[in-house]
């Protein structure tokens, strides 16, 4: 028999299921992590999926063959190799599990290829209106080898933005590497994404405590760690360390590629009008999207100051808002981190300024730029 509180809860929208994409450029070592990972019951009930045919090795895992895509692995995993469309996948491995096709999960990994943009995949869950109601961003990570990464960061852009976007950076194969090579990989990354822990999985270090919920916001618990989420103080410190790095210094020889990308901080003492909030953010992405590789942070509205909003953002996609029930901490001013691909930090907070109403040095006034900020800010 049910009761009405069970019931309740059936008939109620269900919570979002959290989605973790696991990311790094061709062979860093991505498969082998998502093998052990498997086994960590910190993984039970999850739903994995694998955007080419193969990619995963499983043969030395017990399995149970569900239907031609799916593989049953111990624990109540699955895994799906992604032929086609993600969105369709990830609509797919819904409606199995809401008919009881399939066997129930609770959260679920993408594995990206190798050559991936993380942004393509983060798309296709914040823009589909019915996806983006049914999976709740988790986080990043991104695999970066030890061995090859300084040349790969040097030659591919697609392995730059994948680091720089990451919540978790983690290194593979530092057992084959000098302890030179890592210490200098180490300051480039920190470099790169000055806010991403860097964890070393020869150490066991990429468990799946370290590696999940990492991201956005947290339903369950209805609390968000934005200090941790934010790490402002290291965007800071960064941020500064790049405006007095000099030009001749020999790091900047070695790492020019890595001046495409740059990290940096939006922060306002004062309460934000909504209004102001959703036209900033709305110019932002409309001129600069393309150039916008993440941008996530915390906000005090001015209509209710004491239950900050949760923002996140990629490329021209906003992420629907999550409200906390309080601040998290004593800090109660609106922070946004934002990563960029050759756009310059001064042209956003140009922007950020003037429509927070701030003095500015040869500007046009709040109103010109309201009447035609394409023309002022393309």
């Amino acid at each position: 028999m049910t009761t009405g509180a069970s019931a309740a809860r059936k008939l109620g929208p269900a919570e979002p299921i959290p989605l973790s994409v696991i990311t790094g450029f061709l062979g860093a070592g991505k498969t082998t992590l998502l093998n052990r990972l498997l086994r960590d019951p910190g993984l039970r009930d999850t739903a994995v999926l694998v955007n080419e045919v193969g990619e995963i090795g499983l043969d030395h895992l017990f399995y149970e063959i569900v239907d031609g895509e799916t593989v049953l692995l111990p624990g109540g995993c699955l895994c799906c190799s992604v032929r086609g469309d993600l969105v369709t996948s990830l609509e797919d491995i819904l409606r199995e599990q809401d008919n009881g096709k399939n066997t129930p999960f609770r959260r679920v990994v993408i594995e990206t290829t190798g050559l991936a943009d993380p942004a393509s995949v983060l798309h296709a869950v914040m823009t589909h209106p019915y996806l983006v109601q049914r999976y709740r961003l988790d986080g990043v990570v991104t695999l970066v080898d030890a061995v090859n990464a300084n040349a790969t960061l040097d030659e591919h852009r697609e392995a730059v933005k994948q680091a720089a976007v990451a919540d978790r950076l983690v290194l593979t194969k530092t057992d084959l590497a000098s302890a030179e090579e890592i210490a200098s990989l180490r300051a480039r990354l920190k470099a790169l994404n000055p806010g991403a822990p860097i964890l070393d999985a020869a150490k066991g270090e990429a468990s799946a405590a370290a590696l999940l919920d990492a991201g956005l916001y947290d339903p369950s618990s209805k609390i968000s760690d934005v200090k941790r989420w934010l790490a402002e103080a290291a965007v800071e410190a960064a941020e500064h360390s790049h405006h007095h790095h000099g030009a001749g210094d020999s790091d900047h020889r070695h790492h020019h590629h890595d001046e495409n990308i740059r990290v940096f901080t939006l922060a306002s003492e004062e309460a934000i009008p909504a209004a102001t909030l959703e036209l900033f953010l709305d110019l932002l992405r409309s001129v600069h999207g393309a150039k916008l590789l993440r941008l996530k942070g915390i906000v005090r509205l001015a209509e209710e100051p004491d239950q900050p909003v949760v923002l996140h953002a990629v490329q021209h996609v906003m992420h629907p808002p999550a409200r906390l029930a309080a601040w998290p901490d004593h800090d109660r001013r609106s922070r946004l981190v934002c990563v960029t691909w050759n756009l310059e930090p001064a042209v956003v907070r140009r922007l950020f300024d003037a429509f927070l109403g701030r003095p500015q040095i040869d500007m046009p006034d709040r109103a010109a730029l309201l009447d035609n900020p394409l023309a002022t800010y393309r």
